[in-house]
């Protein structure tokens, strides 16, 4: 019995031992699929913010080089700007810039966790600030037509000290960042060498422990499976990770590229269609302007000559009314010769005495809500200035303090005279001023909007209601005249705007004589067989009678396209008038496909406004503006027949 007590006991000895072994193996089981769980979700979680701060890094090398490009665009667009002087350049010169501006806001957000960045932010924003400021006082010289002075400092900025620090800080952003990114790989690297080692670690001490676990051998051939289908899922998931990682970085770049096209090909079509527009806009303008005056001046000199009976009150209203109509004509001349840059017509003014005479004009433009006051206290001194050009600025003035009023409220002119020291108010030089106030009790401006008021192209009217152009050329026209704009403003308060033109001590200039009379003969030469082409039918009619005016017989024809059929129904023809713009066809490309049906035939072309059109598409011949009188008209048939006379007897003599 005590032997087999003893047995028994050795037994559950050995069956304790087994439980306890059994149970020993399932702990250090458990303990090793828990380190394994554990290690691999932090190797998941710190991989996840490894890659996270990979993409941050970037982010930045992405942003810097985007405000990089901006800058490099906006330079671009102020260059075309500054060639060639087209405000609508000047415009996208205005949103480049803006957009490098919100470029560097996100670069400065993205870098704002990082003391050293943002010490190079701070850089970087100075220098931005000292760059665009430099562009916008080159852009500045293009807004007011000083091309020589745009160009000259433009090429002056190109190599600037802000220049080479804006290169300068934004490479040492993006080293930096390099650097970051070489550190935070090498990181990542070490990250999944030492979880490696460490699961591979484990795995081994578990291998240790089925082949030790004899008795428990399904559990570890279990545990083995599990742990070949973690390692297959998790070199699965490492393979579609870098799939996936390289999938995102291709689609990204690819659409970046397609972007990068679109917009570019988007801001060349905008490019295209506001080119096309203002063309159309002013050409259209000054044409239709000038066929009116030309039916003014035409049917008002007819009217003359054929007005034999009616009192000296109707002869003295139509020479008023051609006085009119040749002031109407000088104006559109000046206003082709203001888009040419060419120099203003200076004279001695009195500005107490110009603003009376703009009373009326005010009033019909301001409106009955605007009350308007003037105070003259300019002691009678004179300014040397463009007289209309002065006008235009102060009208400017009202129409911004009447938007500023919202149509409502009291706009006030003050003349006065000063003395100013050297640069006491911006750059003028030591001597007499006159001043001229132009107040308002609007809702003022804020300092942010004072401070770019006279930046080209800036405003905040809405859109389609200003070109942020009328400031910024009040202040090219004042400094031109050797003066200096003061503003006075606050939310809420109003403004007062103070234009500094120095005091003119001269003798007023000899106005220039008037052109003398056409005293050339209008009749006397043969009568012509004339074909006259012009779409607008006011205009071919008082061109067709100024023709029978001057003895000829003249035939008209309102559609180029036509003109082929009217010729073949004329029994001879000695001189072909055509407008130069018309529907359908121009006047110089009808004269072409007419070719040699026109052979001996001289030829006229009539334009009110031919734009930059190259002379060579006239081929030679002459051309009248309109508007013409007759014997303006006259001269010119007969040096257009002289012309065809001269060209006939080259193409005999060879």
């Amino acid at each position: 019995m005590s032997e087999v007590n003893n047995a028994l006991e050795r037994a559950v000895r050995a069956t304790n031992w087994r439980f306890m072994l059994l149970g020993a193996l399932a702990l250090l089981g458990i303990a090793v699929l828990a380190a394994v769980a554990v290690i691999q979700q932090r190797t998941d979680a710190e991989r996840d913010q490894a890659i996270a701060r990979q993409q941050h890094t970037f982010d930045v090398i992405m942003r810097a080089n985007q405000l990089s490009g901006a800058i490099a665009g906006a330079e671009a667009a102020l260059g075309r700007y500054v060639v060639s002087a087209d405000r609508k350049l000047g415009q996208q010169y205005g949103a480049q810039w803006d957009r490098a501006t919100e470029q560097l806001t996100r670069l400065r957000q993205l870098t704002a966790d990082s003391g050293d960045q943002r010490a190079r932010m701070i850089r970087l924003k100075r220098a931005f600030d000292a760059r665009g400021k430099e562009l916008a006082n080159t852009a500045l010289y293009s807004a007011y037509k000083r091309h020589s002075d745009a160009w000259g400092s433009y090429y002056q900025v190109r190599s600037s000290p802000a220049r080479s620090e804006l290169e300068q800080v934004l490479n040492e952003v993006v080293d930096s960042e390099r650097v970051t990114l070489h550190g935070r790989s090498k990181a990542a690297a070490d990250l999944l060498a030492n979880s490696g080692f460490a699961s591979r670690l484990l795995t081994g001490f578990g291998i240790l422990i089925v082949l030790g676990a004899v008795l428990l051998g399904w559990m570890a051939i279990e545990a083995q499976g599990e742990r070949a289908v973690a390692d297959a899922m998790a070199d699965a998931e490492r393979e579609r990770a870098a799939e996936l990682q390289e999938a995102v970085a291709e689609a990204t770049e690819q659409l970046r590229a397609e972007a990068g096209e679109r917009e570019a090909a988007q801001e060349q079509l905008r490019q295209a269609q506001k080119m096309e527009a203002v063309g159309q806009l002013t050409g259209g303008i000054a044409h239709d302007f000038n066929n009116m005056l030309a039916v003014v001046l035409g049917g008002l000199e007819l009217a003359k000559r054929h007005l034999h009976t009616g009192g000296p009150d109707a002869q003295k209203h139509i020479e008023n009314a051609m006085e009119g109509a040749n002031r109407a004509a000088a104006l559109t001349r000046r206003l082709l010769a203001f888009s040419r840059a060419e120099p203003l017509l200076p004279e001695a003014v009195e500005a107490g005495a110009l603003i009376d005479g703009m009373t009326e004009l005010l009033d019909r433009t301001l409106g009955d809500g605007i009350a308007v006051e003037t105070d003259d206290a300019g002691k009678g001194w004179r300014i040397w200035v463009d007289r209309h050009q002065l006008e235009n600025a102060l009208l400017n003035l009202a129409v911004n303090a009447r938007d500023a009023m919202e149509g409502q409220g009291t706009l006030s002119f003050v003349t006065g005279g000063i003395t100013l020291a050297e640069n006491e108010v911006g750059e003028c030089v030591a001597g007499d001023y006159v001043t001229i106030e132009v107040g308002d009790t609007g809702m003022g401006m804020t300092p942010e909007v004072l401070e770019r008021v006279f930046e080209p192209f800036f405003t905040t009217k809405p859109v389609g209601k200003g070109t942020g152009l009328g400031l910024s050329q009040i202040f090219g026209f004042v400094r031109q005249s050797g003066g200096e704009i003061g503003i006075d403003t606050a939310p809420g308060k109003g403004t007062q705007v103070v234009l500094y033109l120095p005091r003119h001590v001269g003798e007023d200039a000899v106005p220039e004589a008037a052109p003398a009379a056409e005293g050339a003969s209008e009749k006397g030469a043969r009568p012509l067989d004339i074909l006259v082409v012009e779409d607008d039918p006011r205009v071919l009619a008082a061109t067709l009678g100024a023709l029978g005016e001057l003895g000829h017989h003249a035939v008209g024809c309102d559609d180029p396209l036509a003109a082929p059929a009217a010729i073949a129904t004329l029994p001879s023809l000695d001189l072909i008038v055509s407008d130069v713009l018309m529907p359908g066809r121009t006047g110089p490309e009808m004269i072409a496909a007419l070719g040699e049906r026109i052979e001996g035939v001289a030829v006229l072309f009539v334009t009110g406004f031919a734009g930059e059109a190259d002379a060579a598409i006239f081929k030679g011949r002459t051309v009248l503006r309109k508007p013409f009188t007759i014997a303006g008209l006259a001269a010119a048939v007969a040096e257009a027949m002289a012309q065809e006379a001269r060209r006939s007897g080259w193409a005999a003599a060879e």
